[in-house]
């Protein structure tokens, strides 16, 4: 996502590279790629505006500061206010002091409204709530099947009551129903339209009204890019939105609507969600912050550190935050653990994305080869317990004898041994800033570690 913002940024940072101050002339240059960038993006005119602004305010006449480069202190500028145009901070569903809370889902018919509510309620399940998914939408064609359908897919129960019933109705009921049950979250999967017109608001605010929900949450497409904001915009006009739900977020290589809906609307992203499967991973909690960070090529560390808290044991967090800490740094042995445990995290396409400099080390276009783990495994697997734990002492010949036991080639292995070698150094880089560790399993990837001047070992 953001690829096409996130590389015009990046090769605006690059021309300020080797300077050793932040001037009016350079930022000024720097800005005007920026705004560009921005425009392209499809954010709005007037929202890109103040943002230069206030970049061009902070960074005038500010030194480099300590081991900063100016390429890295404008991103940092620049990260900063990103960050402050999404939100600042995130913001959490509500909960009804009461024991039920009540979600409206609204928005334009094929936002993913339904897949998103299936989304919301397996998130819900998941912290060990009891949600209720409620077929509201009695218009479009399937649409109360489909929710069943999704319902029965995750294990969910899905309160309807066909299609005679009026929307008002059947939401009054379901909240009943919810709170006869013992149903601890009700979501309301209510009717979009191909457009907003009266009817749809007008029936949309007897429901808010009538059922007085806990959050009305707004699914947007943000594919639709300043288009969302319109929508934001008119939906905000006659319904107390608390919250978006940005959806598609993955086919967004642009990010106007991320970047915009909160600055133009005043309505706080909640959500973002990523294709049409219902698991774990595709439903995140917006935080702007880490946002930022995608779009500037950063990486997410901090949500792959979360997916990775819900697979790894506690035992194997422990001893990876051990390491992480300490100098000793990940070994084979731990690359082994995130292999085995990669699948159960999401796609790798997005993992690597969260990981700090990955999307940088493959070429652009590539596509993630998920089969090249298999023969990632099998190299490590085919290393004695001391190669694993210690890379240092595979020579020539000791590649040589695990790229035939695992049936690769030497270039296979180096290249896998590399890749660990950068984790740790682009850790170790990044630490002043925060964790920020990772790899890849890419075949044919032309990156190469930052080499340090150190003494032979003899």
């Amino acid at each position: 996502m953001f690829e096409s913002l996130t590389e015009k940024l990046q090769s605006t940072f690059k021309t300020l590279s080797g300077q050793g101050k932040l001037t009016e002339k350079n930022i000024s240059d720097a800005l005007r790629e920026v705004r560009f960038a921005l425009l392209e993006a499809d954010v709005s005119y007037k929202i890109v505006r103040q943002f230069v602004d206030d970049v061009k305010a902070r960074s005038l006449g500010q030194e480099v500061l300590g081991s900063l480069t100016p390429e890295l202190q404008i991103a940092k500028i620049i990260g900063d206010e990103l960050t402050g145009l999404m939100g600042g901070e995130s913001e959490k569903i509500q909960v009804s002091p009461s024991g039920t809370t009540v979600l409206m889902m609204v928005g334009l018919q094929g936002s993913g409204k339904t897949t998103a509510s299936a989304k919301l309620a397996l998130k819900f399940k998941a912290e060990g709530r009891k949600p209720l998914l409620v077929a509201a939408d009695i218009y479009r064609p399937a649409a109360i099947e489909q929710l069943k359908v999704l319902g029965g897919q995750i294990g969910i129960p899905v309160f309807s009551m066909g299609t005679e019933m009026s929307p008002v109705s059947i939401a009054q009921a379901a909240v009943e129903h919810a709170l006869s049950h013992g149903n601890t979250f009700v979501i309301l999967d209510t009717a979009g339209r191909l457009h907003i017109d009266e009817d749809l608001m007008g029936e949309l605010e007897n429901i808010q009204s009538s059922v007085n929900p806990t959050e009305t949450l707004l699914v947007v497409d943000s594919m639709t890019g300043q288009d969302a904001v319109n929508v934001a915009e008119h939906f905000s006009k006659d319904l107390d939105i608390t919250g978006v739900i940005l959806t598609k977020l993955d086919g967004d290589a642009r990010g106007g609507a991320a970047l915009s809906v909160r600055a133009a609307a005043g309505t706080p992203i909640k959500f973002v969600s990523t294709g049409e499967k219902i698991d774990g991973h595709t439903l995140e909690e917006f935080y702007p912050d880490r946002m930022a960070s995608r779009i500037l090529g950063q990486g997410d560390f901090k949500t792959l550190l979360d997916r990775a808290e819900s697979v790894f044991s506690e035992e194997q967090a422990k001893e990876l935050e051990e390491k992480l800490v300490s100098k000793s740094g990940l070994d084979f042995n731990d690359m082994l653990t995130q292999f085995e445990q990669i699948k159960k995290m999401g796609s790798l396409d997005q993992l690597i994305g969260m990981v700090p400099g990955m999307s940088k080390a493959l070429p652009k276009g590539a596509q993630v080869d998920e089969s090249q783990i298999k023969y990632a495994k099998s190299i490590i697997q085919s290393m004695t317990p001391g190669e694993r734990r210690n890379y240092a002492i595979l020579d020539r010949s000791r590649r040589q004898r695990i790229a035939k036991g695992s049936g690769t080639k030497v270039s296979q292995v180096n290249q896998l041994v590399s890749q660990l070698k950068m984790m740790n150094q682009m850790f170790n880089q990044q630490v002043a800033h925060g964790p920020q560790f990772g790899f890849s399993v890419g075949k044919g990837s032309k990156n190469r570690p930052v080499r340090k001047k150190r003494k032979r070992r003899r």
